[in-house]
């Protein structure tokens, strides 16, 4: 899977995790430039994602990314 199919799907996604069909992620996207992005709704992410790639994060993974390139990063090492 290269980085441009993940971000494709990850758009999907956040799109519909935030029904919002003008989302674009990109590496340098973080929580802070998605409105409705919360503590709450990032659990819906991250569940959407895992869901959405058939993964599973660590619970410090979960927390300690701080964008969604880290995000990307990590899908592609789990991907293989």
């Amino acid at each position: 899977m290269s980085r441009e199919e993940v971000y494709e799907k990850l758009n999907e996604v956040f799109r519909d995790v935030f029904d919002d069909e003008e989302i674009t992620v990109s590496d340098e996207t973080t929580a802070a430039d998605i409105e409705d992005w919360d503590s709450y709704e990032h659990i819906n992410l991250i569940v959407a994602v895992e869901e959405a790639f058939g993964m599973k994060f660590s619970m410090g993974k979960t927390t300690g990314m701080k964008n969604v390139g880290e995000m990307v990063d990590e899908i592609l090492r789990q991907a293989g």
